[in-house]
């Protein structure tokens, strides 16, 4: 793509941190009578959906919040890309229970998908590897870049904040995009041509570590835009040998991970108990700090992950490929820890 071509992406997720600074200026203070309709539909979805699969919205009814979920949900969809809901009352629950609270109101925003090679609906966001690198990211403790997901939005309910860390951190894409074209034009062709993406070990069999397309960093698709900035996985298929960069190509990337990160462009706040983000994948990054989980006697840091896919969404091929249609297929005997194997012809 020239760079004559390149135009500003408006959109009303194209937002800085002068109109959104805080978690007050997303939020939805759920009522009282919000969360009894919402308990009813769980306990309504457990008899009649006994498994994750069989949870759709037909399942677990929401007709008594009126026209709210609908606007949340095109908040999401339409608008600034993100709404977090407050004061779900996780803590009446059993664990089976919030899994159900968070993918029975998730299927209203979007279809979920696997999140792994376990085929997980509800991805359960806790310390496992620590600070291993090999360890998928919602599984370990360290710090991350911000980023996107294979899916087109993501729910993320608190049960337990970290002790202390564990900030989560959001950004429109769509104001980095307009940023880097002000100021670096230069730089924003090898991000709509994209970059070869390491699977991490979830491909399937016979299928090589790294992608064989370019995954477009910038994409528009009948005039609606999707981003997909995965630098940790661009920078792994490096490191093992399996693609090169060119200079200006490193430049596009480093240039992009520095605007990602300035004050007016990145929105940090803690996610509490009871508080549920819901984010557009598409078009907002999202990344959590580095956290200490445990003191003596203090369960750790749980949260709960939805992947959602916006059925009929346009989408160019190489983002079509990179998201897949369900998700990260379900693959017996395997979990979430990538091992390297050899590298690819």
């Amino acid at each position: 793509m020239q760079n004559r071509e390149l135009r500003p992406l408006e959109h009303p997720a194209a937002w800085t941190t002068g109109e959104i600074s805080s978690p007050d200026d997303i939020a939805v203070d759920l009522t009282r009578g919000q969360c009894k309709v919402i308990d009813a539909a769980v306990h309504h979805s457990m008899r009649v959906a006994p498994q994750d699969e069989d949870v759709t919205p037909a399942t677990f009814p929401l007709d008594g919040l009126g026209d709210a979920v609908g606007a949340w949900k095109h908040e999401v969809h339409r608008g600034r890309g993100i709404v977090l809901l407050r004061g779900l009352p996780v803590e009446r629950y059993d664990t089976v229970a919030q899994k159900r609270v968070a993918l029975g109101l998730g299927c209203h925003f979007g279809r979920p998908v696997s999140q792994s090679a376990m085929g997980d609906l509800v991805g359960e966001v806790m310390n496992v590897g620590g600070k291993d690198r090999r360890e998928r990211a919602y599984r370990n403790s360290r710090e991350l870049r911000l980023h996107t997901d294979r899916c087109d939005h993501i729910g993320m309910l608190c049960i337990r904040p970290a002790f202390s860390g564990g900030i989560s951190g959001y950004a429109s894409a769509l104001t980095v995009h307009n940023i880097i074209l002000d100021e670096r034009p230069d730089l924003l062709g090898h991000l709509y041509h994209g970059f070869h993406h390491h699977r991490f070990g979830g491909q399937g069999p016979g299928e090589p570590p790294v992608t064989g397309e370019r995954i477009p960093v910038f994409s528009i698709a009948d005039g609606v835009p999707n981003v997909i900035w995965i630098r940790g996985y661009i920078d792994l298929a490096v490191e093992e040998g399996h693609v090169d960069l060119g200079e200006s190509e490193l430049e596009a990337l480093d240039f992009m991970d520095s605007v990602c990160n300035r004050p007016q462009v990145r929105l940090d706040f803690r996610l509490e108990t009871g508080d549920f983000a819901f984010t557009n994948n598409c078009l907002l990054l999202h990344t959590r700090t580095a956290f200490e989980d445990t003191r003596e006697g203090r369960e750790g840091r749980y949260l709960l992950r939805l992947w959602l896919r916006e059925d009929g969404r346009p989408m160019v091929p190489g983002v079509r490929v990179h998201k897949g249609a369900d998700g990260i297929a379900k693959r017996a005997g395997r979990g979430t820890y990538y091992r390297p194997m050899a590298k690819s012809a």
